[in-house]
């Protein structure tokens, strides 16, 4: 069964929907705006923090990956289950011990998740404008920086991998903050 979205009954459910939850994507809005305005003020702190933290959760989950897999050490894949644990306890410290370092190849993962996010927020978009929700315009343009932050970043390396991650990250959550506050605010108006 396909749903019309031009069905009268369909866009009264799409916007009442929309208008009841309207103020979670005001808050989610708002604390990208804030969130995002921080990390441009301070990228580089921006950019050693998320290396550090990742670091931590690569080391704490392959230390727990170690010890679950010496518990369970006559299951099959023991010596897989090993390496892996091994391999997130090796990147967990190395992150930590050279941050800056890390960050180099956190910058490639950074380029990646762009791309993917800028191509999929694109698509959220496209879905928005066929049910006719309103403001799809402004998460069409987020996917667009999104993928533009990602030629950018590719563009600068290896010197600009200190600074990037933190300011490109800000700047992308101040875009999608500001889509979500709109379409907030559009669907507040909407009658729901």
């Amino acid at each position: 069964m396909s749903i019309d979205p031009t069905d009268p009954k369909v866009q009264a459910a799409v916007n009442s929907t929309l208008h009841r939850h309207w103020v979670l994507f005001l808050v989610e809005g708002v604390v990208l705006l804030v969130l995002g305005a921080v990390a441009i003020v301070i990228p580089p702190f921006a950019t050693i923090a998320a290396t550090i933290v990742l670091g931590w959760l690569f080391l704490f989950s392959g230390v727990v990956g170690l010890v679950t897999t010496f518990y369970m050490r006559h299951a099959p894949g023991f010596w897989w289950s090993l390496i892996s644990a091994a391999l997130a306890v090796l990147v967990g410290g190395m992150l930590l011990a050279r941050p800056i370092s890390g960050a180099f190849s956190l910058t490639l993962v950074l380029i990646t998740f762009f791309f993917i996010e800028g191509v999929v927020t694109i698509m959220f978009a496209l879905d928005h404008k066929r049910e006719l929700s309103g403001k799809w315009g402004w998460m069409f343009a987020s996917g667009v920086v999104d993928l533009i932050l990602s030629a950018m970043i590719f563009a600068g390396l290896p010197s600009s991998a200190v600074w990037a991650i933190g300011l490109l990250v800000g700047i992308n959550m101040v875009f999608g903050g500001t889509a979500l506050v709109a379409m907030a605010l559009h669907a507040r108006n909407a009658t729901g």
